[in-house]
């Protein structure tokens, strides 16, 4: 039977093939046929739109590229500058007080110690001075006016009510005899002041180390709630997605950490070594009354 009515099956079922074997005629108009070659990957480049699989290879190998040369993406950065760049408003509310209180912290840390190796010092000076024998009224002269030191404070203040007492001609006995009462507490009073001068800003030591650590806390539970808000965003659990919200929070906790360790160590230790000085004050105003004691006791036989 001739079935050359028929349409070419081979051309409907693989066109590239047919294409590929379709007779190619001579520009000359001699007749000659030849085959047209179908382009391969070895022979040239592959024409047409590009398929998913051929775009997914691409960007894999951009991505590849990019990791070669050195060029990360911003998302691959967990460096600290990057870390702050991509955290949102609040937590870099957070990074900016957390890195406020650690230089705050820091800046009195610095100071308290080196005002009490000053006052200590000063102190074993005037110590020295006083218990040397010399005369307490040229030492008065020297350091009354003004003192550089609490204690050069509390013997400047008792001298002055000691002397404003004996200067008074009128012999009035009874004010002479409430006069170490006064000198008491003209000193106790001077004591509590220069404390109270040199333990400035000492409680804010305290307060940085028992509040950074719950405000790096709060950071770090924005961070979480921002890890899983993008998840449910990007419909994605990888490692990418939640890996910047993530970092954000624990940088956070960190910082609040850093701000509050060594707030707390100073403000013990610094607490302690004006507890001790504040110790050594209360002990010379004790030894000091005495005498003052023993003056008025003589000069009323």
């Amino acid at each position: 039977m001739d079935l050359s009515f028929l349409p070419d099956l081979t051309a409907i079922l693989d066109p590239v093939h047919a294409v590929a074997a379709a007779p190619a005629v001579d520009s000359a108009g001699g007749g000659n046929l030849e085959l047209a070659q179908a382009a391969t990957p070895e022979g040239g480049a592959k024409t047409g739109p590009a398929t998913g699989e051929d775009a997914k290879f691409g960007q894999d190998r951009s991505v590849v590229e990019a990791d070669l040369a050195g060029n990360a993406p911003p998302g691959d950065d967990f460096s600290v500058l990057a870390v702050v760049e991509r955290a949102d408003w609040i937590v870099k509310g957070v990074i900016a007080v957390l890195v406020f209180a650690s230089i705050w912290s820091w800046a009195v840390i610095f100071e308290k110690l080196v005002l009490v190796s000053r006052i200590n010092s000063r102190a074993t000076r005037f110590e020295h001075r006083f218990w040397s024998g010399g005369s307490v009224d040229e030492l008065f002269a020297d350091v009354g006016e003004r003192p550089n030191n609490p204690m050069a404070a509390v013997f400047a203040a008792a001298m002055r009510e000691w002397k404003r007492s004996i200067g008074d001609d009128s012999g009035n006995r009874a004010l002479r005899g409430s006069l170490g009462d006064r000198i008491d507490r003209v000193m106790h009073v001077t004591l509590t002041r220069e404390m109270s001068r040199s333990e400035r800003f000492l409680s804010s030591l305290a307060t940085i180390g028992s509040t950074a650590p719950f405000v790096g806390l709060f950071g770090t539970v924005w961070g979480i709630m921002r890890a899983f808000q993008d998840i449910a965003v990007q419909k994605n659990t990888n490692l990418a997605t939640v890996a910047p919200g993530i970092a954000e929070a624990l940088f956070a906790t960190a910082l609040g950490l850093v701000a509050a360790i060594p707030a707390v160590v100073a403000y013990n230790k610094l607490s302690g070594d004006l507890d001790r000085y504040a110790h050594r004050l209360e002990g010379f105003s004790g030894e000091f009354s005495a005498i003052v004691s023993r003056e008025l006791d003589n000069s009323g036989d």
